[in-house]
């Protein structure tokens, strides 16, 4: 099954194990992209990935 290039914020923040208020932050942040269409915001798949690819960098970094 193809991976969709964007995902309604609920949906991203699933994939991530985050609530709606982190979510918002880490949108606000800037380490996840984010746009709308209309009044629809989406996530970019590639920017959550991106953002889990850090996350798992800087935890390497940490040992």
């Amino acid at each position: 099954m193809e991976r969709p290039l964007a995902v309604p914020p609920k949906k991203g923040f699933d994939m991530l194990g985050v609530g709606v208020t982190k979510g918002y932050e880490l949108i606000n942040s800037g380490e996840l992209e984010s746009f709308t269409i209309g009044r629809a915001r989406r996530i970019t798949t590639a920017s959550i990935e991106a953002l889990i690819d850090r996350r798992l960098a800087d935890s390497k970094e940490d040992r």
